[in-house]
C-alpha cells in the first residue's frame, strides 16, 4: 500500500557515520546512557510531520538529543553554540 520498498545499498555520509556511532556508544552496556526502546519512543514522541520530513539518520539524532535533554547531558544552549561553531567552521549561514 505505501509502495515498493527501496533495497539498494545506501551510502552512508560522514555525518550518519557518526550518528550511527553515537548511538552505539551511548547504548553500550558499559554506558548504558539509553535502551533502544528510549530511542524507539524518542523517534516515534517526534511527531507524524518530523517523521515524515527527516532522513532516517535525522530522525536517531534529534531523538538522541532530545534523551540526553531530558537526562539532564545537554542542554539546549549546547546544542545550539555548537551547531553556531559547526556552521561558521563550513562557511554556512545561520539557520
Amino acid at each position: 500500500m505505501a509502495g515498493a520498498i527501496e533495497k539498494t545499498d545506501h551510502i552512508l555520509e560522514p555525518w550518519e557515520k557518526r550518528v550511527d556511532v553515537l548511538r552505539n556508544l551511548l547504548g553500550d552496556k558499559t554506558r548504558q546512557v539509553l535502551t533502544t526502546d528510549e530511542l524507539r519512543n524518542a523517534i516515534e514522541n517526534l511527531g507524524e510531520k518530523a517523521y515524515d520530513d527527516h532522513s532516517y539518520y535525522e530522525r536517531w539524532m534529534a531523538a538522541l538529543m532530545n534523551i540526553l535533554k531530558d537526562k539532564g547531558m545537554l542542554t539546549q544552549d549546547e546544542i545550539d553554540q555548537r551547531m553556531a561553531d559547526i556552521r561558521s567552521r563550513l562557511g554556512l549561514e545561520e539557520a
